[in-house]
């Protein structure tokens, strides 16, 4: 080899020895061979200057590559993993570095062992939960709830070694699930399976054939699952029909004296219910699943709008299907900006509020209305305007970011009602990706809508 490029040879063999990270014998013998072999090959001195740059930057692209790699261990260590292994790797790496967050977490799974619900962190709401398996424990959240014995529940679990105990021992998961939980889980998304009677009490399904199960991703769900060492089953953890919860003192405020420990998390990142995942999204994966292949492509059916349904209310077969849900104390009004339908007439905003003034019973004084709506809305520019009200606004973000208005929305409505209003005025959202699900609770929540024209 010529003298010159030694020493360029040697920074990119211990270069490549950084990236591999194995030992001197483990290493691919066929890479140090072809990189010895390309360096004995250049040594006419008049490529030297050439040869040598074209060496630096792939020193350069090496080292980049090492560091991205690092990154990625640093902040997504399970990034070179399998999906199964992905989600059981998950479920073992959450770092309990504090002492104080550990001993939190082994009073809230002796609790749940004691068959006590407890408050805890999701990345979608905060959720109230209990031992899966166990009926008694499972009725301890319907009656701390006040939530109906025929609203099933929603069956959390921290790997896919646990899915796979409470499903039936001959099921195997189709190609379709089998692509969303590679993709999805763990995250906000809740699918159906067949439910193993013998395991899983009735309460838990209220009698279903199917029962609804999840995968959280927030790292102290996880963790608790993992302490508790037991799936648990847990709805938001909120007073049946009130706004779910995105913050701990959201459930302090509700439940307070009905639960002894409320593991608090911070706000919750996403702040809607499961499933809380994009469509396309789903669509996307499925027919790249399924393109190289003769199975037929799974349809994606959507409701973009609500529909009444008497028989599936009385008996509902999925989780939080009832209609009435999410309404704080006071009234709610929907404040539609969309397109007005034949035989409706609309209101000006000052006419409005004039019939606000009448028809709303406040106390003496002035009227306090809430506004939730979007930062850059128009309408509530017009409706801040009239001075005889108190107004409390709550902005829930910019229209263009459905995500952020989401994560905002339940913290709201409940932040609204703890300041006292007399009525929250909703502003509506376009009902495309996020906003799908943001128009889904905001009308169950709402009491009335009301269409207005903006000048």
């Amino acid at each position: 080899m010529v003298v010159h490029h030694t020493h360029v040879y040697r920074k990119v063999v211990r270069e490549i020895a950084k990236v591999t990270g194995k030992p001197r014998l483990a290493r691919n013998k066929d890479i140090a061979s072809n990189f010895r072999a390309l360096f004995a090959q250049s040594g006419r001195p008049e490529d030297a200057q050439h040869f040598q740059h074209d060496m630096q930057n792939a020193l350069t692209f090496l080292r980049s590559q090492r560091e991205y790699k690092a990154l990625l261990e640093r902040y997504n260590p399970l990034i070179d993993l399998t999906a199964e292994e992905r989600i059981e790797a998950t479920a073992r790496r959450v770092a309990i570095s504090s002492p104080e967050t550990l001993a939190a977490l082994r009073t809230a799974a002796s609790c749940l062992k004691d068959l006590l619900p407890v408050a805890f962190p999701t990345e979608t709401v905060y959720g109230l939960g209990a031992i899966a398996l166990n009926a008694t424990a499972a009725l301890k959240i319907f009656s701390t709830k006040g939530r109906p014995a025929d609203n099933p529940l929603i069956v959390h679990v921290s790997s896919r070694r646990m899915l796979q105990k409470l499903l039936p021992q001959n099921y195997t998961l189709s190609p379709s699930y089998e692509l969303l939980i590679e993709h999805f889980w763990p995250g906000p998304l809740t699918l159906l399976f067949p439910c193993d009677h013998s395991l899983i009490p009735d309460v838990i399904t209220a009698g279903q054939p199917t029962v609804a199960i999840r995968m959280p991703s927030h790292p102290v769900a996880r963790a608790l699952i993992a302490v508790t060492d037991a799936p648990l089953a847990a709805p938001s953890a909120n007073s049946s029909g009130k706004p779910s919860p995105t913050r701990a003192e959201h459930v302090l405020n509700d439940l307070n004296g009905k639960i002894t420990v409320i593991l608090d998390g911070g706000p919750c990142e996403v702040g809607l219910e499961s499933t809380v995942v994009d469509v396309e999204d789903i669509k996307r994966v499925l027919v790249n699943g399924f393109s190289n292949t003769n199975t037929p492509i799974p349809q994606i059916l959507v409701h973009h709008r609500d529909f009444r349904d008497d028989a599936l209310e009385q008996a509902p077969t999925t989780p939080g299907m009832k209609y009435r849900h999410y309404s704080p104390s006071v009234p709610v009004t929907l404040m539609r900006i969309s397109d007005t339908p034949l035989g409706i007439e609309p209101l000006s905003p000052s006419a409005f509020l004039e019939d606000l003034k009448r028809s709303i019973p406040h106390s003496p004084g002035t009227l306090r209305v809430g506004l939730l709506m979007p930062s850059d809305s128009t309408l509530m520019k017009s409706l801040i305007s009239d001075t005889t009200i108190q107004w409390h606004e709550f902005p829930l973000g910019l229209v263009s970011e459905p995500a952020i208005i989401a994560r905002r929305l339940f913290d709201g409505l409940l932040t609204l009602e703890k300041e006292g209003v007399d009525l929250i005025l909703v502003e509506e959202v376009p009902e495309e990706n996020e906003g799908l699900a943001i128009m889904n609770r905001v009308k169950k929540a709402a009491g009335s809508s009301q269409w207005i024209t903006i000048p």
